[in-house]
């Protein structure tokens, strides 16, 4: 099963909290999934003040990518600051964040399983 064909449509699913009450301020909103494969294409947003701190850093076994559409975005780790515009490709394995966002951001996100 892949992703479903959508030409221009309203999204299906609104916005939701991301991992219930761990990450305060994090919403998503679920563009495409293919619940068998876990490809899917989703919008993120951070509220201003937002984090990830208590998740501490971020290891996943799927390909990520993400394209910063609008606001800030820190990655406490490294201590840099990440603007609209600006992409990210992570392979399996790749660690990042936690994350900091003080005036809130707004991501497109790519997810692939690995093969």
């Amino acid at each position: 099963m892949r992703k479903p064909e959508l030409e221009f449509h309203e999204p299906i699913v609104g916005w939701q909290k991301t991992n219930g009450d761990a990450e305060h301020g994090i919403w998503e909103q679920i563009l495409a999934a293919d619940p068998l494969s876990g490809d899917s294409t989703l919008l993120q947003r951070y509220e201003p003040g937002a984090d990830t701190l208590a998740s501490g850093v971020i290891v996943h076994d799927y390909w990520e990518e993400v394209m910063l559409l609008s606001g800030e975005l820190t990655d406490v780790t490294l201590g840099k600051t990440f603007t609209a515009g600006m992409y990210a490709c992570r392979p399996p394995g790749m660690r990042h964040g936690p994350y900091v966002s003080g005036a809130g951001c707004s991501m497109l996100v790519v997810v692939r399983p690995s093969p």
